[in-house]
């Protein structure tokens, strides 16, 4: 089976090349609205860091990016063609596109009604991948507690359908060129200290523990689904 990672960020744009187009017929970037209240995942991500997270160091990425491809010939490309190329491309591009496309599936990757674990499709990849849900889990974990200083965790499809777990710094993921292993993104992690610091501390594995109790599965299904087309 291959993973058709353009096929997929068509299907699940989450917000980051509209279906509305520009003038020139171009995708336009979006900043959409949360799709819960900041308290909804409380008590495991709470209110003031949700809210901090999203309206300033999201639409911030948001902003930047929009100012750094602003009447260049990189405006109105789609984010994913960015990425296929984005060590030819300036800083600016890499960090903040990153940033807001980073950011745009993790709000979707969380649920007031979310944890648990997945199943059908999703969970038997998993099974089959990692040899059960608690294995994925205890790979995934490493990573996000293993990833030096800032950057994000990762459930990848890669191009062989094959399942894998990887970590990123800053605000890469694994659509851009520069990732160590490349596939379609199907569940991030920030583990920036912004997303966790107010409530946890220093005592990432303890964000990362209460994370697995918002997951919104059914949402990661749905994008492991639109990798496989």
């Amino acid at each position: 089976m291959n993973i058709n990672m353009n096929g997929w960020i068509g299907i699940a744009v989450l917000g980051l090349a509209a279906t509305a187009a520009s003038g020139q017929g171009a995708p336009a970037l979006v900043f959409e609205q949360l799709q819960y209240a900041y308290d909804a995942l409380e008590p495991y991500i709470d209110a003031q860091t949700m809210e901090i997270h999203y309206s300033r160091h999201h639409q911030t990425y948001f902003n930047n990016l929009t100012k750094a491809v602003a009447g260049t010939e990189l405006e109105g490309q789609s984010l994913e063609a960015l990425f296929a190329k984005i060590s030819q491309l300036p800083v600016a591009v890499r960090n903040n596109g990153g940033g807001h496309w980073n950011h745009a599936l993790f709000w979707k990757s969380l649920s007031p009604q979310g944890g648990g674990q997945p199943d059908g499709e999703l969970l038997a990849a998993i099974e089959k991948a990692f040899g059960s849900f608690d294995e994925f889990k205890k790979q995934f974990d490493a990573a996000a507690v293993g990833r030096f200083g800032s950057g994000w965790a990762w459930l990848v499809a890669g191009a062989d359908g094959k399942l894998f777990v990887s970590s990123t710094p800053n605000q890469d993921n694994p659509l851009m060129d520069v990732a160590e292993k490349r596939g379609a993104p199907l569940l991030g992690l920030d583990v920036w200290e912004h997303a966790y610091y107010l409530k946890y501390q220093n005592k990432r594995a303890d964000y990362i523990a209460a994370f697995w109790n918002v997951v919104n599965w059914p949402e990661v299904a749905a994008r492991y689904a639109a990798a496989k087309k």
